[in-house]
Parts: structure tokens; sequence; C-alpha cells
């Protein structure tokens, strides 16, 4: 989909709100609807689909390659040239300051994930884009895990991650990369610390390449030596788990639905308070955007929408398993992007 179809389906979702146009500030949005990567950069967007984007000097050669259709302006205040199209104009307010907000003055009316709504289906060359993502995600777990062994750190495994998924070709890791060992595996989003690998333990590792603004996500939890029984089992049951949630994936489901399919099994072995957190989220040009699959989440899954399915089992003291695969919603179940084995690796 071209920039100026995605500018033209925001434009038909104006007169919904009551707006001639909405101002457009989130820098991720600003890149969908332009192509346009800045961090000081606007777009208007009136409801005829026409518009105009605001920036500094610094990005003023990117802005008139990337979107020579639209009036390109250079000037840091905003405010000034809104009030010369418009009166009235929706405003993404999740996105805005109270400072901002106030800087701009006039009729604001609050718009939220209006872009973000659009943004959910993907378009083919969109999710291709992730598939490159993950593909390098893959390349890199199978290039480090010959070196996960006692006594080296969480940090240097993080770090080992990171190097391969860019000498791959990602523009950078999609995130910061979790490694957690041990104890340490039973914090969800543990921060990789000096703490060594030790005999015995599980080790989950949660990471992602970013391939033109695209972020992959994937999860593996593998063990170092022979693991004892309860790691066999909880690892099983997360599997188990994770296997239902990603049968589930199809355009039409409900987001709770594919949750509860997950979620379910964990309860039913007696470990409901030790999965917390929802089974997934969608992926794009963010690591965690819309839909999120939750007990609690409505509306449901359309086609050609990324998603991480990644349900665990987190024992505080003890450790946790935590699998997760980034895959894509189609009318005849779900494209799995992420490729690594998902049986219990010892090493």
């Amino acid at each position: 989909m071209s920039y100026a179809d995605r500018r033209a389906k925001v434009a038909a979702l104006l007169a919904e709100h009551g707006a001639p146009a909405l101002l457009v500030t989130h820098p991720v949005n600003v890149r969908y609807l332009t192509g346009l990567a800045s961090s000081n950069a606007a777009a208007l967007i009136l409801g005829d689909g026409t518009g105009m984007l605001a920036t500094d000097a610094r990005y003023a050669g990117t802005a008139e390659r990337l979107v020579p259709d639209v009036e390109l302006v250079i000037e840091r205040d905003v405010s000034a040239i809104l009030r010369a199209y418009v009166d009235a104009v929706a405003v993404e307010a999740q996105h805005m300051s109270v400072a901002e907000h106030n800087r701009l003055g006039g009729d604001l009316i609050p718009v939220d994930g209006l872009v973000e709504s659009v943004r959910t289906v993907k378009d083919e060359d969109e999710i291709e884009a992730l598939r490159r993502a993950c593909a390098i995600t893959d390349e890199a777990f199978s290039l480090v895990i010959g070196r996960v062994a006692p006594g080296v750190t969480e940090r240097e495994i993080a770090r080992w991650l990171d190097f391969r998924m860019m000498e791959l070709g990602a523009e950078r890791p999609a995130f910061e990369t979790i490694v957690a060992s041990g104890p340490n595996g039973a914090i969800p989003h543990h921060s990789p610390s000096a703490r060594e690998v030790e005999r015995g333990d599980l080790v989950t590792m949660d990471f992602g390449a970013l391939v033109d603004g695209y972020h992959a996500d994937m999860t593996r939890t593998v063990a170092v030596g022979e693991p004892a029984g309860w790691q066999r089992d909880v690892y099983e049951l997360v599997w188990q788990a994770q296997r239902a949630g990603r049968h589930a994936v199809r355009a039409g489901s409900a987001a709770s639905a594919v949750d509860a399919a997950a979620r379910d099994v964990i309860a039913d072995a007696g470990h409901a308070d030790h999965f917390e957190h929802g089974l997934g989220h969608g992926v794009g040009l963010e690591i965690h955007e819309l839909p999120f699959l939750g007990p609690d989440r409505t509306g449901r899954l359309e086609d050609r929408v990324p998603i991480t399915v990644e349900p665990g089992v987190y024992l505080p003291g003890e450790g946790g398993v935590r699998i997760e695969d980034t895959l894509v919603t189609r009318s005849d179940g779900p494209e799995l992007l992420t490729l690594t084995t998902k049986e219990l690796l010892v090493i």
C-alpha cells in the first residue's frame, strides 16, 4: 500500500470524528503515513486525503524524496502552520504533552488510536519485512546457542545475540534483548545482568531483529545440562499452552478467546497465578502495538495481522519458561514467521 493510500484511509475515518483534519505528531505514525523517520516532524492530513508535512532543515531532502506529492514546510512551529490551514483539528492526544497541547491552542479534538487502527492490518510488503526480520532472528539464535555454557554471563549472551543480528543485516535489535538465567527466569522482563550461567539453569532469551523499521519478537528457553524433572514438566506445559494459543489464531478469532486457549492449559495444571501477563501483542513499526491478546481484550483478529503468542510460567526463586513466536493471522490459520524449534534444547 502506498503512503498516499495510507493517508486516504486515515482521511476516510476523520468524518466519523467530526474533524476536518488530523495532526499526526507521533513519530511512528508520521513514518507510516509519509515514510519519513524523524525526531521532529508532523503531518497534517485533511479530509480529502491531501495534506502537508512539517519538519526542520535536517530532514528536508529526505522528505522531498519520500513524499513529493505532499506540501513540505520547513518550520519548527507547527502551531503557526496549523492555524493557516484549519480552525479545528483532531490531535493524537495520547502522544501529546500538556505543553504541546497548550502551544497549539485553538479547537483541538482528541482522537486516540486512529492511525494505529489503520496500521493494525499489514500489507504483504510489510509482512515481508517482518519475515526477513524473523529470519535474521532465527539465524542469530542458531549462531549463538552453541556458546551458551556455564560461566558465561547473561550480558555476554545478550551482546552476542545483538551483534549477530546486526551482522546478518538488522538495523539494530528490535528492543533490549532479555537474557534471564536460573532464578532470574522468574522475572518476565529481566534485564541481562552479570550473573554467570550455571549448570542446571534454564535460560530464557527474548530478542528480535529490526528490519526496514519492522520488529521481530521471539523467545526461547533452553536447559544448560540435563534438566530436572520439574523443569521438563514446566517446559512441556508452556509448550502445550503455546501450541494451543497458536492453533487458535486465525482471522475472525476473538482476542480474548485466543488468550484463553493458552491460559486455560496453564490454569488447568495449577499455575494460573504463575502466568500474569497477556498472551501476546501486535508487532510492526512498534514492538508492542495493536492488537493485544488478553483475558479482557475485546475485538476480533483480522486477516494479515502480525502478532506474538508468548505464554510463560514463572516460579519465584526457581526460574521460568517462556516460548514466543511471531506469526501472521490468515483466514485459514496462522503463518509462522519465527521457525526456530520449540523442542527443549539441552546444551
